[in-house]
């Protein structure tokens, strides 16, 4: 509930959406059909809207008219998707239909809607052909950008008419012309270290396999899979290679100091026959052990033209990984220790994880620098 300052702003942001939700603004700009889509959803909601139903009674004539003259126009056009256009104005004129038959409100007032369903088959087989010829003349410019407008062209040819002539054939010819064929070899580590990156190699290829699917125009193969499949081409080449590597640097230090603690009891005296407490000071010798394991590596990724060897892009990616362990022993009273300093000196010492998880550390925020990478480099193909 608006408070009363508010109260004024909130009645006006309530009217704003009734506005909205009832189609008055879209058909005040002009946008009959969806002033006449929003109306009917509202009354859908609401049967007795008011708004709706005067935007509906003053769109759904202007809607109309304007989609059937476009139709007919298109139709005795010259225009290159005239077909497709036709039909596009003629489905728009069948969802006014459909909208206001399933909402009894709308019905009330445009108990005849219109539909052109007869119409819409032999459009489809006009459309298709339309379709499926500008795709082969797009197909016949060679260029790959004109294979993928060819490959979606046979596509919306395919959903008009089904198996339309030859165009499923069509559909894999453009699909193999507008896809960029990328060799991704594997990443190698340096052979002096007894490690394997089998594990961030089939992270990579994970995502590669998640985001870059046979729906789009990349397709990413291992050195191995590109010959089994006998490719017409290889358009790129990215190989992944550490240009610096190094795992399980180690250092220790010590730190050695001289604790103490006042007013300690030490023991007891007996003072004029009476058994008294004695304090004194207490030390202790502590040394503090921290032991650093420092890995890091810095990951090329260069793709090159596989038919020119022109580097596309050459983009490096560093990692680095630092353990860290502390322990700490001591000589002397424990009472001189604080509590940390005790659990301190509980602890054992401490062994660094095995070089591969150091390895596997470091390689971490590589992969998290490298994905975004290969996202934006790809990202309009």
């Amino acid at each position: 509930m608006c408070n009363p300052p508010y109260r004024a702003c909130c009645l006006l942001a309530v009217l704003y959406l009734a506005a909205c939700s009832s189609g008055k603004q879209a058909f005040e700009r002009g946008e009959y059909y969806e002033a006449v889509m929003q109306a009917v959803s509202r009354l859908r909601q609401n049967p007795d809207h008011a708004k709706s139903k005067e935007t509906l009674r003053n769109s759904y004539p202007m809607a109309l008219e304007w989609l059937e003259s476009d139709a007919k126009n298109q139709i005795a056009s010259n225009a290159t998707n005239k077909w497709r256009n036709a039909l596009y104005a003629y489905e728009r004129i069948n969802n006014m239909y459909e909208a206001i038959r399933q909402s009894p409100g709308a019905l009330r007032v445009i108990p005849s809607p219109k539909h052109y369903y007869s119409e819409i088959g032999p459009l489809k087989e006009k459309a298709a052909d339309e379709l499926y010829n500008a795709g082969i003349a797009s197909l016949m410019k060679g260029t790959r950008e004109d294979a993928k407008r060819a490959y979606f062209q046979f596509m919306e040819a395919n959903q008009y008419v089904p198996n339309y002539k030859d165009v499923v054939e069509y559909l894999g010819k453009a699909k193999s012309e507008a896809t960029v064929y990328v060799v991704v070899e594997q990443v190698s580590v340096p052979a002096r270290y007894n490690l394997s990156g089998d594990f961030f190699q089939d992270k990579i290829w994970e995502f590669l396999n998640r985001n870059y699917t046979e729906q789009g125009f990349v397709q990413f193969l291992s050195p191995a899979a590109a010959k089994e499949l006998h490719l017409p081409r290889i358009d790129q080449v990215m190989r992944l290679q550490f240009d610096d590597f190094s795992v399980g640097n180690v250092t220790t230090t010590e730190k050695v100091e001289t604790v103490s603690r006042d007013s300690v009891k030490v023991g007891e005296a007996k003072v004029n026959g009476q058994t008294v407490p004695v304090y004194n000071t207490v030390t202790a010798k502590l040394t503090t052990v921290r032991r650093e394991v420092v890995s890091q590596g810095l990951l090329s990724m260069i793709i090159t033209n596989a038919k020119t060897g022109a580097v596309l892009s050459h983009q490096k990616f560093p990692g680095r990984h630092v353990w860290t362990a502390t322990w700490a022993r001591f000589n002397g009273d424990e009472r001189a220790l604080t509590a940390q300093q005790i659990e301190l000196s509980k602890r054992p010492e401490a062994l660094p994880p095995d070089p591969q998880n150091l390895f596997l550390a470091f390689a971490g925020p590589i992969y998290d620098q490298l994905i975004p990478a290969i996202r934006e480099f790809y990202r309009n193909y």
